[in-house]
């Protein structure tokens, strides 16, 4: 919903630091550089290379990657290389209207294949097929998503193949602004039902409201998200878990659309972690964004965190 966009995404503390490079090539090629500096644990990159074939079925022309040792062109494919210290990942994707097939290749020798068909077998209808395969241990794994959409009906079908088989499924139906979903994992070796939540809601053009029982019936939340003008939201979520302690979390946020191109968020929880966003478009193709977070309750201790994120498209 609405109130999880607003509590959880634009806080720019999260990563130290965060740069994302776009481009696009006359030839319809587009490029993704991205990196991210944690606070904790290594620096990551990855970059990608994509292009989608027209309507006709064009096959792709051709693609190149670099690593640190060489390059390599290759017909036909589309690809994103991703590289963190440790740990690599190279992925080939081959599309075409409706179909598109990812095969990934990791430093931890995990080769995996995903083939993705969209409104092909049925009109609202995605079906995903995973697979994980690894040579050194002849280990393998089989998965197959389902995703359905219609106007006033949504429903996700996730299945692990060897593994139980498990299936996981969850499902949504609206109604005049009034929305009722519900989940259910399933383990066929074991012939019972793992978990289980209920969801209810209701949405406006202004506002939304939800509540939520999830780990089978164990944690309840209540969230609000109300959009009071053109130039402010405001939102809040409170949750309880049964098993655990009797306090009840809560998290309030608020953003503020200050011009045009920039906006600020801001938003505090029960345990005091208070954090501020600041976004703003320098020029078109360029975004800054500048993040706070900081622990009101120990504010002489170095639990802050500050971050930055910086956006490049061409």
């Amino acid at each position: 919903m609405r109130v999880n966009f607003l509590l959880n995404k634009d806080f720019y503390h999260i990563a130290a630091g965060k740069i994302d490079v776009k481009s696009k090539a006359p030839n319809g090629v587009s490029f993704n550089v991205k990196g991210t500096s944690n606070h904790d644990g290594p620096t990551s990159a990855s970059v990608e290379a994509k292009y989608a074939d027209p309507p006709t079925g064009t096959v792709l022309n051709s693609l190149r990657f670099i690593t640190k040792t060489h390059s390599h062109t290759s017909p036909s494919l589309n690809h994103a290389i991703i590289l963190s210290p440790g740990n690599a990942a190279l992925l080939i994707s081959y599309q075409r209207a409706g179909l598109s097939l990812t095969q990934t290749w990791t430093t931890a020798n995990v080769l995996s294949t995903k083939l993705e068909l969209d409104n092909n077998l049925a009109k609202g209808l995605k079906a995903e097929a995973l697979t994980d395969f690894v040579p050194s241990s002849q280990k393998f794994g089989a998965k197959l998503n389902l995703y359905f959409k219609q106007p006033n009906f949504n429903a996700r079908a996730f299945f692990d193949v060897l593994k139980g088989p498990v299936a996981n499924v969850d499902a949504v139906l609206g109604r005049d602004g009034f929305l009722v979903g519900g989940e259910a994992g399933y383990d066929v070796q074991k012939a019972a039902i793992t978990k289980y939540s209920l969801a209810v809601g209701y949405t406006a053009a202004e506002y939304s409201a939800a509540i939520t029982a999830t780990s089978s019936l164990s944690v309840f939340a209540a969230s609000y998200y109300h959009k009071v003008n053109s130039q402010a939201e405001a939102g809040a979520r409170a949750t309880w878990d049964s098993k655990g302690s009797n306090n009840v979390g809560m998290e309030v946020a608020g953003k503020y659309r200050l011009d045009p191109t920039s906006f600020a968020k801001a938003k505090i929880n029960d345990r005091g972690i208070a954090a501020l966003a600041y976004n703003v478009k320098v020029r078109p193709g360029v975004t800054v964004g500048l993040g706070l977070s900081l622990d009101t309750q120990n504010l002489n201790e170095a639990a802050h965190k500050v971050g930055t994120s910086f956006e490049f498209e061409g």
